[in-house]
């Protein structure tokens, strides 16, 4: 096999899943070596389980770990939330666990319309499911205890809609696409890998939805933990606004079209925060000069930060940077984004101290000039796996005293691919 693979198969994984977390391959359901009526469930991998009435996932409500938490259906964003695994019983059914909290989902009673909850596993019936075909590769889930199948309650397709059961009558809410997340090396961890692990952003406050700057601006700035889902476009007024973000905040795309055009994000001073499955793009300027220097412009700027994430963001024609990391910020992964169509992409140190750590991977350059990034003044930065395509100016670039490892990494029509300048 060639020394190329490797990044073929990255660059494929980009065009099939690392756009938007709300996308993955879903698993094939055939049957085989099981009764007819039965579907194939691989034990110890994870799953998101989307209803085919409502294209949401069931989901732990507001990421609770505790018994009796309720469960729902929510935009899907493969959070551990969201993913399931299935643990034989015996018999041909399951216990289906929560990634996030390791309790199993339960009926409350034998009743139509009863209650899905999640709770400590035990042998109680109520917790034991079979997964049986339905159609076009969907699944039923019916419960051992009552005979009826997981639905969504009449027929809603909102957010935080109940889960609960119902006398199985095949309908479309009582069907589940099972979309395979890889088990323990799923693509979209929670947990960060490098320098950024243990960030948990808003884990813990309240989940909340936001459709417009107003509703994005009072969450992401509010003193309390949240996590915070963009729906759809938001466009930034006026141009170049850049939302100041507090700490303990997950601020995450819900599905494939969140985006923030106009403006962005600036961290200064703050910690433990997650930015994840957002387009952020467009603030160029015509009336700038060929530097980009007049108009401050940033998709993300993080300033004396600690504990930050971005991954899997796609980033794009910034008057500034795409990303800037200033001022002794440190403990931060950039993971499986695309910076594409830029002239400054991702500078990082703006100090005389040599203190900050950076875990840089799996991101995807392309159609850029310079700083991709540039490295100045950190006392760790770890860069791997990274695709860097079409670059007029400079690629990877350790200066000032950066202590860096570059590996397998791959750099396609690239002015520079990586050099070291001062003492780096």
């Amino acid at each position: 096999m060639s020394a190329l693979s490797p990044f073929l198969r990255m660059i494929r994984g980009y065009l099939v899943q690392a756009a938007v977390l709300a996308i993955a391959v879903p698993v094939a359901i055939v049957a085989s070596a099981v009764p007819s009526h039965a579907a194939v469930v691989e034990p110890g991998a994870h799953y998101v389980l989307t209803s085919r009435h409502s294209g949401k996932a069931i989901d732990v409500y507001n990421l609770a770990t505790h018994d009796g938490a309720p469960i729902v259906q929510w935009d899907r964003n493969d959070g551990n939330q969201q993913q399931w695994q299935f643990v034989p019983v015996g018999s041909g059914y399951y216990q289906i666990v929560s990634r996030l909290s390791g309790k199993a989902l339960q009926v409350a009673s034998a009743l139509d319309g009863a209650e899905l909850t999640q709770q400590a596993p035990s042998t109680d019936t109520r917790q034991h499911f079979g997964v049986s075909d339905s159609d076009s590769g969907y699944v039923r889930l019916v419960n051992r205890h009552s005979r009826k199948a997981l639905d969504v309650w009449e027929w809603s397709t909102a957010n935080g809609a109940r889960i609960s059961q119902f006398t199985d009558l095949n309908g479309w809410n009582q069907q589940w696409l099972m979309v395979r997340m890889g088990g323990s090396s799923a693509p979209y961890s929670n947990v960060a890998d490098g320098f950024a692990q243990g960030t948990t952003g808003g884990a813990g406050g309240q989940t909340v939805t936001v459709t417009n700057q107003s509703q994005l601006n009072q969450y992401v700035t509010a003193s309390a933990p949240y996590i915070i889902r963009v729906s759809g476009t938001i466009s930034l007024s006026p141009k170049g606004t850049e939302l100041r973000v507090a700490s303990n905040k997950t601020i995450i795309g819900a599905g494939a079209n969140a985006e923030i055009v106009g403006g962005g994000f600036f961290l200064n001073g703050v910690t433990n925060v997650i930015i994840r499955n957002l387009t952020i793009r467009d603030t160029l300027m015509p009336d700038d000069d060929p530097g980009d220097d007049a108009y401050d412009y940033d998709a993300i700027q993080i300033d004396s930060g600690s504990r930050i994430w971005i991954d899997h963001n796609r980033l794009s024609r910034m008057n500034d940077g795409l990303l800037d990391s200033r001022k002794d910020t440190t403990n931060i992964t950039v993971s499986w984004n695309q910076f594409w169509d830029n002239n400054k992409t991702f500078g990082i140190g703006w100090t005389t101290n040599v203190t900050a750590r950076m875990t840089i991977h799996h991101n995807w350059f392309r159609n850029t000039n310079s700083r991709n990034p540039s490295a100045d003044n950190l006392a760790q930065a770890h860069m791997y796996n990274n695709y860097l395509q079409n670059v007029t100016g400079y690629g990877n670039l350790v200066r000032g005293s950066t202590k860096a490892v570059v590996e397998n990494s791959y750099f396609q029509s690239v002015t520079d691919p990586y050099y070291v300048q001062d003492s780096g």
